[in-house]
C-alpha cells in the first residue's frame, strides 16, 4: 500500500484503490464541482453521461490520497479540489468533455448569499402583479416600481446586482416572484488531465462559431495572399493565371501592344478618347 494511504481504514482504501483503477482505464481524469446540484439532476446528468463518462463521488480527502498515490504530474490537480469535488472518468478529449458538461446545466432561482454568475437586469415594463406590498418589496430590492393601469410597473431597466455580487435574501425573494432564475447548476469541471497535459475551464471555453469564423477568414486570408503574391498553389493557380491573364491584356490595350486578342479593344479604347476629345473642342 502506498505511503499516502497506509494509515487509511480499510474501506477508505479500497475507495482510494477504485480511483486508481478508473485511472488506469480511461485516458481523461478530471475533478468536477458538485455543490448546489439536487439529487434528482445528479442522476438524471449520470444517466445522461452514461458510456460516455463515469463520475465517482467521494470525499475531497480520499480524491486526495488517490492523487498523490498516483504521483507525477497527476499530484498537481490536488491543488484544484474545492468544495464538493468529484472525480470523473472518459476517454473523450477534454474539449468534448467540457462541452457536454456544460449541456449538463441548467437555470434554477438564486439564493441568499450566492454569487451572480453574471449581471443581473431587470427590464422595464410592465408585471403580471397587481396593486399590493409587492410594490414594496420591489423597491427594497432597488428595482424601481410604481402602479400603472392597474398593475405593477417596472419604471426603469435595472441591473441589480453585477457579475460576482452577492444576492441578497429580498432580492432573491423578488427574483422568485418574477421567475428569474439567474444561476447556472449542473457540473462545473473544475480541472482535466489528459495526456500528459493539465487543462483548465478558461482554456477548454472555446466559442465554436467565433472560432470557426476566425478560421474561414484566415483561409481567406491566405488565399488572397497566395493570389496577389502569385505563390501558386492547388487551390490557386487557376486564379493566379486568371489575374496574369487579365493584367497582360490591360497592359497590352494600355500601351497599345498591337496582338490580335487586343486590337479590338485598342480601338474601342481610340474610339472613346476621340470622343472625348471631340467633345472638348466643340465646347
Amino acid at each position: 500500500m502506498a505511503l499516502y494511504t497506509h494509515h487509511l481504514p480499510s474501506w477508505k482504501k479500497d475507495e482510494v484503490e477504485d480511483i486508481k483503477k478508473h485511472a488506469k482505464e480511461y485516458t481523461l481524469i478530471g475533478l468536477v464541482d458538485m455543490y448546489g446540484i439536487p439529487a434528482q439532476q445528479v442522476q438524471q446528468i449520470r444517466r445522461n453521461l452514461r458510456g460516455k463518462a463515469v463520475i465517482k463521488v467521494v470525499r475531497n480527502t480520499l480524491i486526495k490520497h488517490a492523487l498523490d498515490d498516483m504521483g507525477g504530474d497527476m499530484k498537481d490537480l490536488t491543488k484544484y479540489i474545492s468544495g464538493h469535488s468529484a472525480i470523473i472518468f472518459t476517454n473523450d478529449n477534454p474539449f468534448k468533455l467540457f462541452k457536454q458538461l456544460e449541456k449538463t446545466k441548467t437555470k434554477m432561482a438564486a439564493k441568499t448569499g450566492e454569487k451572480a454568475p453574471e449581471d443581473i437586469v431587470i427590464q422595464k415594463g410592465p408585471t403580471s402583479f397587481k396593486p399590493g406590498p409587492i410594490v414594496g418589496e420591489l423597491q427594497q430590492a432597488g428595482i424601481p416600481a410604481a402602479i400603472e393601469g392597474g398593475k405593477v410597473k417596472i419604471r426603469e431597466t435595472k441591473t441589480v446586482v453585477k457579475k460576482g455580487g452577492v444576492i441578497s435574501a429580498k432580492l432573491a425573494t423578488v427574483l422568485i416572484k418574477l421567475d428569474i432564475k439567474p444561476m447556472d447548476v449542473g457540473l462545473a469541471l473544475q480541472v482535466a488531465f489528459h495526456d500528459g497535459n493539465i487543462y483548465e475551464p478558461s482554456v477548454l471555453s472555446v466559442d465554436e462559431a467565433a472560432l470557426l469564423a476566425q478560421i474561414q477568414l484566415a483561409g481567406q486570408q491566405a488565399f488572397n495572399l497566395s493570389v496577389n503574391a502569385s505563390i501558386p498553389t492547388k487551390e490557386t493557380m487557376a486564379p493566379i493565371l486568371t489575374k496574369a491573364v487579365r493584367e497582360a491584356r490591360n497592359l497590352a490595350v494600355e500601351a497599345a501592344i498591337y496582338e490580335k486578342d487586343v486590337v479590338d479593344a485598342i480601338i474601342g479604347k481610340a474610339q472613346r478618347e476621340s470622343q472625348v476629345i471631340k467633345g472638348l473642342v466643340k465646347e
